[in-house]
């Protein structure tokens, strides 16, 4: 049972979006605007940022930054909370690369904990500390099904995707007492920028704009744990309560590898 407030209606609030520029965060951004959500883009490319703002209307503005600066966040977060705060506040921004078990990098290790992870953090240092004194908002995190279990070519992305899921219940621990929604969105394959590259079976693979629909219904909800496409992500999370010899098998069944 999820202790968040189900939100049906979207007229009127007001919604950051961190990593909007592209993909899940783009469509995400049309639908809300469709919706009647005020919005606040943010991502690295501040072009990309205003052909999506063109899109949603006249219902959105742009605030370009790296979530990777934990300065930046602090700064944007308090210009917004200055200017009236934020509702909600959605963390799509992330990286993804294929990777074995040896062509894992240092450095490659560190650029996809410091977008995946490291930005979760700053997220929660700006905005947890305002949310708590207004006893409302609600913070969003993306996690992804690859945190379920171990998957091949996941070796650096599935850990980091593990470990938001572990902030985000225990965010929600915290936060949902002091009226503070917490919710983790944890999508299956979806049809982006960062997925093309994969050379291996995707199964259930959906488009942003079903991402965006799936989204939406989740929040509706109240849900805590945004999951989707369920007839893939459903059976995944069964899977992982089977044994690990099983595990290792369903995987290597499904992606080939």
């Amino acid at each position: 049972m999820s202790a968040n407030t189900p939100i049906r209606q979207w007229q009127g609030k007001h919604v950051w979006l961190v990593g909007a520029g592209h993909g899940i965060g783009e469509a995400l951004a049309v639908k809300l605007a469709k919706l009647g959500a005020r919005l606040t883009l943010s991502g690295r490319n501040a072009d990309a940022l205003q052909a999506v703002a063109a899109r949603c209307g006249g219902q959105a503005h742009c605030e370009p930054f790296d979530a990777t600066d934990d300065a930046a966040w602090q700064d944007v977060a308090a210009r917004l909370d200055a200017q009236g705060g934020v509702d909600l506040v959605v963390l799509l921004a992330g990286d993804y690369r294929p990777l074995r078990a040896w062509e894992v990098t240092p450095e490659a290790a560190r650029a996809l904990t410091d977008v995946n992870l490291m930005a979760a953090f700053y997220l929660v240092a700006a905005c947890a500390p305002i949310f708590r004194q207004r006893g409302k908002g609600g913070i969003a995190l993306t996690g992804s099904v690859a945190g379920v279990g171990g998957m091949p070519k996941a070796t650096v992305y599935g850990a980091t995707k593990a470990a938001v899921n572990h902030l985000a219940q225990t965010l929600y621990l915290d936060l949902a007492p002091l009226g503070v929604g917490v919710w983790v969105i944890n999508p299956g394959f979806v049809r982006t920028r960062l997925t093309a590259g994969n050379d291996f079976s995707m199964p259930a693979l959906i488009s942003p704009e079903e991402a965006a629909d799936a989204i939406v219904a989740g929040f509706a909800q109240g849900a805590f744990d945004i999951h989707f496409p369920r007839r893939f992500t459903t059976v995944l999370k069964l899977a992982a309560l089977l044994p690990r010899r099983a595990w290792f098998w369903l995987m290597h069944k499904t992606t080939g590898l």
